[in-house]
């Protein structure tokens, strides 16, 4: 009897008909159902034979019904918060969205469990359509959407909150167990912390609040709260924030620290009033050791050796540019890491103090108190620094102070907004620092992106179609020498693809015809700057990506569309 007259069960007959299985795999797992009574499609998966998605997939089309990939397919949360948490957990279920005809979509994982679709239509009150998806990818959606709750008897895991300068101490653990709102902040934040999160959003919408958290510089949703909560949730942040819980029509700013067992993470808390509530941003920052070298951030040889020689000067300034987040702050202490020795004096003045560093004297400014990077930095500079970090050149002032610091015999590593390297130049004239200043006084600029890694646990290699060996500037006769890789999602990476980040770097060394081109325009110090050899933070993501580290598509993401 061949393959396709045996009276193979419907989904391994399936499995078999997409090359997915041989028979001889299919006859093992389905002699050990028979001894164990363990489903054929978990047999299947336990033994590395298939993936879940594999099975799902096979099962929706084995019963007529739609397949759902949860990690590409929007989840309405209206929808997702009809159903508890509980029952969701119970039968591996979640709506996703809602139809024109009033019915509600729910993706399950097992489709032949009728108890549960009866039950799922009970709770929520309405028809139900039954979609297919994996069981790890319903898993990951629901602890993204509804979030965790803590263990409020587990000490080791409690979150607590520490006392800033002159803060009262306000401490989880003592809480009511029975304050909702106090366990749904708690359990919020400790979900982002073990995410990596650079920040929390809690959004106001019009019928409830939503939770969202950035994560390797992408938005991800964490939770929805209830309406009804939204107000004893924000006040909750605000007073954690030592903010007026009373004031609710003008922005407010705040911060507070956390301690996660043997860990302590700053926040810094913006409130804004918006039309359906107060939202309340939280900045993340695990206060610890920055990078250590240079060679960390993952910069090339060529480019590491270029900024490592821009900063071993005597005197002269180094700029590190990009966009908020971009890890501008990483690289300048890494700068610092590269320098601090016992013979030099090292200050910096930043907002707010992310790394301590060893033996330096670190300032945090303070507005409020008339402290500013400007203030700040005239009274640094009478307090014999050898190298000197401000945070952020913001204004003229600083700009104007900070480059006469350089010229004068110190070290300046400082960070400003700009696209790229050459783009810095021009910012720095528009902010009215004098040209010749500029040429005097700049030794090297560096702009950066964040990009994120490729999953370790589900990377694979493809070979590049004709559209990719374009932007990589190869023909297609050059196909099979090039190797390019990609993530499908797994459960390690919450079905992203990605985990963790790295650096696109483009270092430009302020010497020779750029220093004579300061007062051109950018377009030709850019040229300048790539005809003598600097690689461009494309270039880098590319050199990135041939190396399996990231995609080319995430390159493309974070450099844009220009070629150059």
């Amino acid at each position: 009897m061949t393959a396709a007259e045996h009276p193979w069960p419907v989904l391994g007959a399936l499995l078999l008909r997409d090359g997915t299985l041989s028979v001889e795999q299919l006859e093992h797992a389905l002699a050990e159902n028979r001894s164990s009574g363990k489903r054929l499609g978990e047999i299947l998966v336990d033994s590395g034979l298939v993936t879940a998605t594999q099975v799902s997939r096979v099962l929706a089309e084995q019963h007529e019904l739609l397949f759902v990939d949860l990690a590409h397919e929007p989840v309405d949360l209206g929808a997702a918060g009809l159903l508890p948490e509980s029952l969701a957990r119970r039968y591996s279920s979640l709506p996703i969205r809602l139809l024109d005809d009033g019915a509600i979509l729910v993706a399950v994982a097992d489709p032949t469990n009728v108890v549960a679709s009866d039950d799922l239509r009970i709770a929520l009150g309405t028809p139900v359509r039954i979609a297919v998806a994996s069981p790890v990818a319903i898993e990951s959606a629901i602890a993204r959407i509804y979030g965790g709750e803590l263990d409020d008897d587990d000490d080791d895991d409690e979150l607590e909150v520490e006392a800033p300068p002159e803060a009262v101490v306000l401490d989880l653990r003592e809480a009511s167990a029975n304050a909702p709102a106090i366990r749904k902040v708690n359990a919020l934040l400790r979900r982002a912390i073990e995410l990596g999160a650079s920040d929390v959003h809690f959004t106001p919408q019009r019928r409830h609040l939503l939770v969202r958290a950035r994560v390797d510089g992408a938005m991800r949703e964490l939770s929805t709260v209830a309406k009804n909560l939204q107000p004893a949730v924000t006040s909750r942040l605000k007073v954690m924030a030592e903010l007026d819980i009373a004031e609710k029509r003008a922005p407010q700013d705040g911060r507070l620290s956390l301690r996660a067992g043997d860990r302590t993470i700053d926040l810094r808390v913006a409130v804004l009033p918006t039309t359906f509530g107060e939202k309340v941003t939280l900045r993340i920052m695990s206060s610890g050791a920055p990078v250590s070298s240079l060679e960390d951030l993952g910069m090339s040889e060529h480019a590491a050796a270029n900024l490592a020689r821009a900063i071993s000067q005597p005197f002269g300034a180094v700029i590190v540019v990009g966009p908020t987040g971009s890890g501008k702050s990483t690289t300048l202490h890494a700068a610092l890491g590269h320098l601090d020795d016992s013979e030099r004096q090292i200050t910096t003045i930043e907002d707010p103090v992310e790394y301590q560093v060893p033996d330096a004297d670190q300032i945090e400014v303070n507005p409020r108190a008339g402290l500013t990077f400007a203030t700040g930095l005239r009274t640094i500079l009478r307090s014999d620094p050898d190298v000197i970090l401000v945070g952020e050149i913001r204004d003229e002032e600083t700009a104007e102070i900070a480059f006469q610091a350089a010229m004068t015999g110190h070290m300046l590593l400082t960070s400003l907004h700009a696209q790229n390297a050459a783009s810095a130049i021009a910012r720095l004239k528009d902010m009215g620092v004098d040209p010749g200043l500029i040429a005097t006084s700049l030794n090297c600029i560096v702009a950066q992106r964040l990009a994120r890694k490729l999953c370790a646990h589900c990377r694979e290699s493809y070979l590049p179609d004709e559209a990719e060996l374009a932007e990589l500037g190869l023909s297609a006769t050059e196909r099979d020498e090039v190797t390019l890789y990609r993530a499908p999602g797994c459960e390690a990476c919450s079905l992203t693809g990605y985990s963790g980040r790295i650096g696109l770097f483009e270092v430009m060394p302020i010497r020779g015809e750029i220093r004579a081109l300061v007062e051109r325009s950018t377009d030709e110090i850019f040229a300048a700057a790539v005809a003598g050899g600097m690689t461009t933070m494309r270039q880098d993501g590319i050199r990135l990506a041939l190396a399996g580290v990231t995609s080319l598509t995430e390159v493309r993401r974070v450099t844009g569309e220009r070629v150059a």
